[in-house]
């Protein structure tokens, strides 16, 4: 049982279960809660408040918190009222988790600059400190007086805060701040939808012409677009490039395109090697959760673009809807040692080139076709980082290469190397050019390059409007094996 009485010499007489104490008291003429000149403004206000209008741990400092003395400006604070609870003084909470808690548990981060804000709220002085992170209020004189301290948690553990004045702490008036270290979530890797361009089947052959089944999901996914930027991409089967389609002239091909359900966006395909309306855009707009089918006689070998073709045809395919299909011709192609597959195409964000976080299309970039990035398989480093190029000295290669786009022009240009065979617009029935240094590829377009390899070191391919490397368009063809000095060497002539 608690029975306080007020003697005329200033002292406060709390008779508790553990036996008399006498607290300093500073009388007041009138029963009007009186506010100590000590008081700050805003805690004055804090005080006034219901305690659901504000928190025990406010993330805005300009809600509650002052600059401390030292200069640090809070980023988490409490707010305590000393009070008697269950028989004993007490710090009781004031506001969000801590509300109405006898001497809570105030629990912070690791470097957090705490602000406590003490009011006094039964009349008794009072005042809080937090010894191992030095630091103490003033007094609270008479019911209502405040006082604010600052500090920065800078060690990790539990600790205790009281009040100092003689007695209090026995009486009550004690409890634990609780610091742990600050455990930040490591993101999940940003998926990597960049096609590894070795990802080819293997070539026809010399078979006969039969029913080739092609599946495409369209797939919207956000993956990695650079290092820390992220995008949303509208892909098939998750990657861009779209998958590679190998057939052979005379083949049937019967196309199942299915929209995963989670898409937002009404998808296509239009092939343009296919004969027909749309490219069978028209027979396959294809809502979320649902699939569409079509069929196709392969008549026209070559290397082929495909994309989406829903409007804004641009706008899907910049977001990385487009791949390749190759007709071989009857027979198949000379044989090489390594196959690869490569596409270009340009990304428009919102944000400037190399803008960390997750970027957003911007369509007035789109129109102006003034792209913040520029790729080669959907991904700044996708074919330097993720997936260079390898093969060896000696060996032949061919690049399977097109221009999803939507806009830009290619000048495709491999440094270090010349192309033997130029497939030039990716005629398979035309005899290809020879000894070319750079060929150009526009959107929709594609082109086949076949060389040998002599000598051992990193080629670069660019697209030879070299600005666009500074956008992300650049790949490496690693080449391992003996140097060949009669071909390349250092110095003077051996």
């Amino acid at each position: 049982m608690i029975r306080p009485c007020v003697s005329h010499s200033g002292l406060l007489l709390l008779l508790l279960a553990g036996g008399l104490f006498v607290l300093p008291f500073t009388a007041c003429s009138s029963n009007e809660n009186r506010l100590d000149s000590s008081a700050t403004p805003q805690a004055k206000a804090a005080s006034q408040q219901p305690s659901s209008t504000h928190s025990s741990s406010v993330e805005d400092p300009t809600a509650t918190s002052q600059k401390g003395p030292n200069g640090l400006v809070p980023n988490v604070t409490f707010i305590l009222q000393t009070g008697i609870a269950e028989g004993q003084l007490a710090f009781i909470g004031k506001g969000g988790t801590i509300d109405g808690k006898s001497n809570p548990n105030l629990e912070v981060k690791l470097g957090d600059v705490v602000q406590v804000i003490l009011i006094n709220g039964e009349g008794a002085e009072h005042d809080i400190t937090f010894p191992d992170f030095n630091a103490t209020s003033d007094h609270v004189i008479g019911k209502g007086a405040s006082s604010v301290i600052v500090f920065r948690a800078d060690k990790e553990g539990e600790f205790v805060y009281y009040c100092t004045l003689p007695g209090h702490r026995q009486a009550g008036m004690e409890g634990k701040i609780l610091v742990k270290k600050q455990i930040v979530a490591t993101p999940p890797p940003a998926a990597i939808i960049s096609r590894d361009p070795t990802d080819i089947p293997p070539p026809v052959g010399k078979r006969p012409p039969k029913l080739v089944r092609v599946d495409l999901e369209t797939v919207e996914t956000e993956g990695k677009l650079s290092e820390g930027t992220t995008y949303t991409y509208w892909t098939f089967n998750g990657k861009v490039p779209g998958p590679f389609i190998r057939v052979r002239v005379g083949d049937t091909v019967e196309v199942h395109i299915k929209n995963n359900k989670k898409s937002i966006m009404v998808h296509s395909v239009d092939f343009h090697a296919v004969t027909g309306p749309g490219g069978g855009a028209v027979f396959t707009q294809v809502s979320p959760g649902s699939e569409r089918v079509f069929t196709f006689k392969a008549l026209n070998p070559g290397l082929f673009v495909y994309h989406c073709a829903t409007p804004m045809v641009a706008n899907h395919i910049s977001n990385g809807m487009y791949g390749l299909i190759l007709v071989e011709p009857e027979g198949g192609l000379p044989r090489v040692d390594r196959e690869f597959y490569v596409m270009q195409g340009e990304l428009y964000t919102k944000e400037p080139f190399g803008q960390q976080g997750h970027q957003e299309f911007n369509v007035e970039k789109l129109l102006a076709e003034m792209p913040e990035y520029v790729v080669f398989n959907g991904e700044v480093g996708a074919l330097t980082q993720e997936h260079p190029l390898k093969a060896k000295v000696g060996e032949t290669v061919r690049i399977f290469f097109g221009v999803g786009g939507p806009n830009l022009t290619s000048s495709l240009h491999m440094i270090g190397e010349i192309f033997d065979r130029v497939y030039n617009q990716a005629s398979l029935t035309s005899p290809p050019l020879t000894n070319v240094q750079t060929t150009v590829v526009p959107p929709g377009g594609a082109t086949i390059v076949e060389f040998k390899l002599e000598v051992p070191g990193r080629y670069i391919l660019v697209d030879h409007a070299l600005s666009r490397t500074e956008r992300g368009l650049s790949g490496f063809l690693i080449v391992e094996g003996p140097e060949n000095h009669a071909v390349f060497h250092e110095g003077k002539s051996q």
